[in-house]
């Protein structure tokens, strides 16, 4: 039976009011009575093109000997919109039927950008949701261009302005254009700092990654304003000041205001500092039967008096967490307890060790890895699937795989696993570019000018290999390098690295020879705990030196008087004694090399073939600008495996930084080393150690220590078999200058020796008819004659100042010393410069 007028009119009207109702984003309920309602058995759909009438019956859900109803039919409006491939949708109802009449959303032919120049197509494209062959929603537009718009703002570029552009094609088709305005960058005018009493705001610059915007803005990124960057450094200052002691600091708010005069954002952080604790009772207490404390003791970084450390205790629980794992009880728990004196200002910790669930690792997850190997991650997890689940270790995991540098985000979560004891882990990353090319140069009082050209790859085919080429080029000295490192040797935590180097050094004001030098290395590291690393090693070389002609046209290597042969005088006009005649020329008008230089280019080509072990303790708070730790690095080498040169030597290095006053940085640094030959041979000259700036500074490379002062030669240094040297140095920042230049001012005071008690100043020139300081000559024997050198032992000392720029050229150090002791035939260098860059 058909409609009437009236009921025809309802109907029309509650689909008016349903659609209306979606549009708007409302539920509305219609009511509609049993008479009113329409039955389901026939629903014709028009205006449909590309997809199925079937397709849009499917969502009206009616069941057989149903009828349709008004809620029916605005579920079915309400999902037929949602699919997003309709741009209109109409339900009326015409004869006990039902139509529906749509108007289907375009076909994306196309999706562009224009203007944008900072930020590429490939960045763009994989952030929207509107892709090529997809179909148009308006919505979906809407909401790639407010991700755009967020793009541009996390590159600092806030006035940016996206315009979606829509071009109407054929058969249903559109372009899609993204018109960008890109403005100008966004920076930070100033960072902030309210409440920091006890560390000063240039301190707390070092601390946080958000810099200022200055003259090197053109050369660094970390001055665009990031909001998740601001979010970071609030946490960084919070972890520093847990650091530094102070147990209840809070950072109570990170604000950041455009300021239109200055065309940038002003950061401020407001920090609540507390009081500066020290540790009090710290003790180990334990509820696990049979787990002996006092075998733990030994793994515990934290100690009563020393001042509060976060991290001591954080990784003090790791240690231990490890150790009772391996005394065989996997699931304990280790929780520190703290226990304020705000009295005393002290904080007594103890570290309580429980029986804790018994929760098992099911999976492992990773996720994200698009190019590095699943195993390359899981190798830094000291746990697998079937393990004890332990949260410290899953801490550990984490910090390793950012430590990587592989990633630009990291993120380890855990959910439940497939029974109650079961915990699946994920690890979601984020990849990021590894590889490296580089053009670099520099100059230096010691090498001239020198360029370096290197490839690099910090995850090789995305398996964690690390490879380098690199080939250096200057005035005084050139060369090449190739390494490789596989950092988990056989799956365990040993690196093994694999060089091959070469190396020209040319004779210049400090050497008279010239040096090459070819060979390569095999290393392995060692970690033993986390500051302890053992690297044994090989080194196999090729060395061999080089003179001018008119360094070498002087006969002196082996006089011999009984054969009536003399080396040739320094001056034209002396009297041979076997002749009576004078000498006819004077072969060291034009320079000579030493005897001992000599004696090096007679022996020839050598190979040197030894093997070493270096030993390095680190305890600094940060590598590159250390304010506090001790880093201290032994070395032994013993060659003589095989080979053709045999000798021992022994070098040691530690220093110790600690901030003395705030901002005010000491360095203590002491220098040690001995050298001898041994089955037999002598100790090289080249094998000795020079005395240089690297050990006292104030004097040119080469400059100090043993030397040849036959009169004649060149004076060439002879080097000592042993050294030592101490030094003493204050850093503190230069506050007129921008906290990013990174300039600190340095006032040092070094002293050392270097002595020879093996070595060539044995090997000095004899029986030359000349005078050497304080030397009668003997002219009946000249072999009587005693050598002519300077075989010191005087302490050589030195003040001076120095100005450290750790810029964006590469870091860069001019230094300014003057020589306090000496002797009157050392080099000496007053200025010393040397740095380079990366572009």
């Amino acid at each position: 039976m058909a409609l009437g007028l009236k009921a025809k009119r309802t109907f029309a009207a509650v689909g008016l009011m349903v659609a209306q109702a979606f549009m708007a984003g409302a539920l509305v309920t219609v009511p509609v009575t049993t008479a009113q309602a329409q039955s389901a058995s026939q629903i014709v759909v028009e205006g449909n093109r590309r997809v199925e009438a079937d397709t849009i019956r499917s969502y009206f859900k009616v069941g057989p000997g149903e009828r349709l109803d008004a809620g029916k039919i605005d579920q079915a409006l309400k999902a037929l919109y949602a699919t997003g491939l309709f741009q209109d949708v109409r339900i009326t109802p015409s004869g006990g039927r039902i139509v529906v009449t749509v108007v289907e959303n375009s076909v994306i032919n196309r999706v562009a950008f224009e203007g944008n120049r900072k930020v590429k197509d490939e960045q763009l494209t994989p952030e929207i949701q509107s892709k090529p062959r997809g179909t148009f929603s308006r919505a979906l537009v809407q909401s790639d261009t407010q991700r755009i718009v967020e793009i541009y703002q996390r590159s600092g570029r806030y006035d940016v302005s996206v315009e979606p552009k829509v071009i109407e094609l054929s058969n249903g088709r559109v372009d899609l254009v993204f018109e960008v305005n890109e403005g100008a960058k966004t920076g930070v005018a100033k960072v902030i700092f309210v409440g920091n009493t006890s560390f000063s705001d240039w301190r707390l610059k070092d601390v946080v990654k958000t810099g200022e915007t200055n003259l090197l803005s053109w050369l660094k990124s970390n001055d665009i304003f990031d909001p998740d960057r601001v979010e970071v450094d609030r946490d960084l200052i919070r972890r520093f000041y847990l650091r530094n002691g102070f147990a209840d600091v809070r950072v109570v708010s990170a604000v950041s205001e455009y300021d239109p005069s200055r065309k940038g954002f002003v950061i401020t952080f407001t920090i609540d500092e507390g009081d500066r604790y020290k540790f009090g009772v710290v003790d180990l207490q334990t509820s696990v039967r049979g787990l002996d404390v006092d075998r733990l003791r030994a793994r515990m970084r934290t100690r009563s008096g020393a001042v509060y450390n976060a991290d001591a205790v954080e990784k003090t629980v790791e240690d231990l967490t490890i150790e009772v794992s391996k005394l065989g009880y996997p699931f304990a728990s280790i929780k520190p307890r703290g226990d304020r004196d705000y009295n005393a200002r002290l904080v007594n910790v103890v570290f309580v060790m429980e029986e804790g669930q018994r929760a098992y690792i099911e999976r492992i997850n990773i996720r994200g890895n698009t190019r590095t190997r699943d195993y390359v991650i899981r190798r830094e997890f000291d746990i697998v699937e079937g393990d004890a689940y332990n949260r410290a270790l899953i801490d550990r995991a984490e910090r390793r795989i950012k430590n990587l540098n592989y990633f630009k985000t990291v993120r380890v979560t855990n959910e439940p696993g497939s029974a109650p004891d079961r915990v699946i882990v994920n690890v979601d990353v984020e990849e990021q570019a590894t590889g490296e090319f580089s053009v670099s140069g520099g100059y230096s009082t010691a090498d001239g000018l020198i360029g370096e050209v290197s490839v690099g790859e910090r995850n090789l085919l995305g398996r964690g290999h690390v490879a380098r080429a690199s080939l250096q080029y200057g005035t005084r000295a050139r060369g090449f390098e190739l390494s490789f490192v596989e950092p988990y040797l056989l799956g365990e935590r040993l690196a093994l690295g694999l060089d091959v180097f070469g190396k020209q050094t040319t004779s210049s004001t400090y050497y008279s020879y010239t040096s090459s030098t070819i060979g390569g290395n095999i290393k392995l590291g060692i970690p033993i705990t986390d500051n302890i690393v053992m690297q044994p090693r090989y080194s196999g070389y090729r060395q061999e030196i080089s003179l001018p002609s008119a360094y070498q046209n002087c006969n002196n290597i082996n006089p011999n008087s009984a054969a009536g042969t003399y080396p040739t005088p320094l001056f034209q006009g002396l009297v041979d004694p076997a002749t009576n005649q004078p000498f006819a020329y004077n072969c060291y008008a034009d320079g000579e090399a030493s005897l001992a230089v000599k004696r090096e280019l007679a022996n020839g080509p050598v190979f040197v073939s030894l093997v070493g072990l270096s030993t390095s303790y680190n305890t600094l708070d940060n590598n590159k600008a250390p304010t506090s730790g001790l880093l201290i690095t032994l070395n032994e080498d013993f060659a003589g495996v095989g080979g053709d040169v045999k000798f021992s030597k022994t070098t040691l290095d530690a220093r110790l930084y600690n901030e003395v006053v705030p901002d005010v940085v000491g360095v203590l640094r002491i220098q040690g080393g001995y050298a001898t030959g041994w089955g037999g041979a002598d100790l090289r000259m080249l094998d000795h150690f020079q005395g240089g700036p690297n050990i006292v500074r104030g004097f040119a490379p080469a400059g100090w220590g043993p030397r040849d002062l036959t009169p004649g030669t060149n004076n060439d240094a002879l080097g000592g078999s042993m050294f030592w040297a101490a030094s003493i140095e204050f850093q503190t920042p230069l506050f007129f200058a921008p906290k990013d230049f990174g300039m600190k001012l340095a006032a040092f005071a070094d002293a050392g020796q270097l002595l020879d008690y093996v070595g060539p100043t044995s090997w000095a020139e004899k029986g030359l008819i000349m005078t050497c300081p304080g030397q009668t000559i003997n002219t009946a024997n000249p072999m009587a004659n005693a050598a002519c050198y300077g075989n010191d032992s005087t302490l050589r000392s030195s003040v001076g100042v120095g100005l450290i720029w750790n810029s964006p050229f590469g870091p860069l150090r001019f230094d300014l010393a003057y020589p306090i002791t000496s002797e009157s035939y050392d080099k000496k260098q007053l200025f010393r410069f040397g740095g380079g860059t990366k572009f």
